[in-house]
C-alpha cells in the first residue's frame, strides 16, 4: 500500500473509532444511570455536552493543523480520545464523566477536521470524492455496529470493556499516524483567517448547505423514531432495523456518490442532494408498516448519501478554486456548520412535532429545504474570489 493509501486507511480507521466511541456507549446508558443515580435529563445533558467542544475546537484546530502540519494534531487528538474513553470507564463521579465527554468532543473535532484536511492535501480534485466516500463508508459502519458491539462487550466482560476496546483502537490509530511517512509537500503552511475564508461565496454556500442538510438529517432521526413508535407501534428492535437498513445503504453509496462528485463536481451534487432530501421527506408520512418504513427510509438514505460525501468535496473545491490550500480552516468551518445543524435541527424538530404533528412538520420542513437548495444554487453561481490572508 502506498503512503497515500495508508494515510487514508488510517483516517478511515480513526473516524470509525471516533464514531464507535460516540455510539458504543448507548447500551451502557442504563448502567450509568443506575451507578451514579443520574436522571434521564442528566444523562441527556452528558451526551449533549459532546457538541460543546466540537463547536469550540473545530475551527481553531483546523487553523493549527494548517500551521503545524496534520500529523501532530491527529496523534494528539487520538491520544486524547483514548484517555477520555479510559476516564469514562473508570470515572468515580458524574463530574468526571462530563469532563471525559467534553474531551471526547474535542478529539472528535480534531479527527474529522484534520483527517479530511489530510485527504484533501493528498488527493487532487478529480480523486477526492472517491476517497472521501470510502472514509465516510467506514465511519457509517462504525455508527451501524457501535451499539451492537457495545452491548455484546458489556454482557461478555462488563461495563468498562466497551470503552477499553475503543481506547485500544485509538492508541493503534495514533501510533499509525506517528509512524507513517507522508509524501513530500504535505506539511505546514500559512493558515487563512476564518473571516477571509467565510467571505468566499462558494465556501459560505457550502457551509449553509451543511447547516440545512445536517440539521434536517439530525432532526429526522429522533422525530421519525417517535412517529414509528406512536403511529404504527414499532418496538425499539424494529425501529433500529429501519435505521440500520438505511445505514447499510448509506455505507454502500458513499463511495459511489463520491465518484460521481469527482466527475460532475461537488457543488452540483451537494445542491441536488439537498433538494432530494427535501423531496423525499413527505414520503415518510406514508409509512404505515414496518416493511414500508424500511423501504421509504432506504430511499431517504439514498438522498442523504447524495448530499453528504459530495458536500465534503465541495468544501475542498471551493477552497482550492479561491486560491488557497488552507484545508484545515475549511474543514474546521465544515465541522462547525455541521455541529450547528446538529444542535438546531433536533431541538426545533421536536418542538414542532409536539405542536403541529409529523405530517405538517415533514411537509413544511420539506418546502423550506427545497427553497433553501434553490436559493443557494443561485448564490453559488458567482465566480470564486481569490483569498488573501
Amino acid at each position: 500500500m502506498t503512503s497515500r493509501g495508508l494515510a487514508v486507511a488510517l483516517v478511515t480507521f480513526a473516524t470509525f473509532t471516533d464514531i464507535l466511541a460516540y455510539s458504543i456507549a448507548v447500551p451502557v446508558l442504563p448502567h450509568l444511570s443506575h451507578q451514579f443515580g443520574a436522571s434521564p435529563t442528566l444523562i441527556g445533558l452528558l451526551f449533549a455536552s459532546f457538541g460543546v467542544t466540537v463547536l469550540a475546537v473545530s475551527i481553531p484546530m483546523g487553523a493549527i493543523s494548517d500551521r503545524t502540519g496534520r500529523r501532530l494534531p491527529l496523534v494528539g487528538g487520538l491520544i486524547a480520545l483514548a484517555g477520555s474513553t479510559v476516564l469514562f470507564a473508570f470515572a468515580p463521579r458524574m463530574t468526571w464523566l462530563f469532563a471525559a465527554r467534553l474531551v471526547q468532543g474535542a478529539a472528535d473535532a480534531v479527527t474529522w477536521v484534520v483527517g479530511f484536511a489530510l485527504v484533501a492535501d493528498l488527493y487532487s480534485a478529480q480523486e477526492r470524492g472517491r476517497v472521501m466516500g470510502l472514509v465516510m463508508a467506514g465511519s457509517t459502519f462504525g455508527f451501524l455496529i457501535g451499539p451492537t458491539l457495545g452491548g455484546w462487550l458489556y454482557e461478555r466482560a462488563g461495563a468498562r470493556m466497551p470503552y477499553l476496546v475503543v481506547a485500544g483502537f485509538s492508541i493503534v490509530a495514533a501510533a499509525g499516524f506517528a509512524s507513517i511517512r507522508l509524501p513530500r509537500g504535505i506539511g505546514a503552511r500559512e493558515a487563512i483567517p476564518i473571516g477571509t475564508i467565510v467571505r468566499v461565496r462558494a465556501v459560505a454556500v457550502c457551509a449553509a448547505c451543511v447547516i440545512v442538510g445536517g440539521g434536517t438529517i439530525a432532526m429526522m432521526e429522533p422525530v421519525l423514531s417517535l412517529f414509528l413508535s406512536s403511529a404504527i407501534s414499532l418496538g425499539p428492535a424494529r425501529i433500529g432495523l429501519v435505521f440500520g437498513a438505511g445505514a447499510i445503504v448509506a455505507t454502500v453509496l458513499h463511495p459511489v456518490f463520491g465518484r460521481v462528485a469527482d466527475r460532475v463536481g461537488g457543488r452540483r451534487l451537494t445542491l441536488g442532494g439537498l433538494a432530494a432530501i427535501g423531496v423525499v421527506m413527505p414520503l415518510c408520512t406514508r409509512i404505515s408498516s414496518f416493511e414500508s418504513g424500511v423501504g421509504i427510509y432506504v430511499v431517504s438514505a439514498l438522498a442523504i448519501a447524495t448530499f453528504v460525501t459530495p458536500s465534503l468535496t465541495y468544501m475542498a473545491e471551493a477552497t482550492s478554486e479561491a486560491g488557497s490550500q488552507s484545508f484545515g480552516v475549511a474543514y474546521g468551518l465544515y465541522n462547525f456548520a455541521w455541529s450547528i445543524g446538529l444542535l438546531i435541527g433536533p431541538s426545533l424538530g421536536g418542538f414542532l412535532y409536539e405542536r403541529i404533528g409529523f405530517t405538517a412538520l415533514c411537509l413544511g420542513w420539506s418546502g423550506a429545504v427545497i427553497a433553501a437548495a434553490v436559493i443557494l444554487s443561485r448564490f453559488s453561481k458567482e465566480a470564486p474570489a481569490a483569498m488573501r490572508a
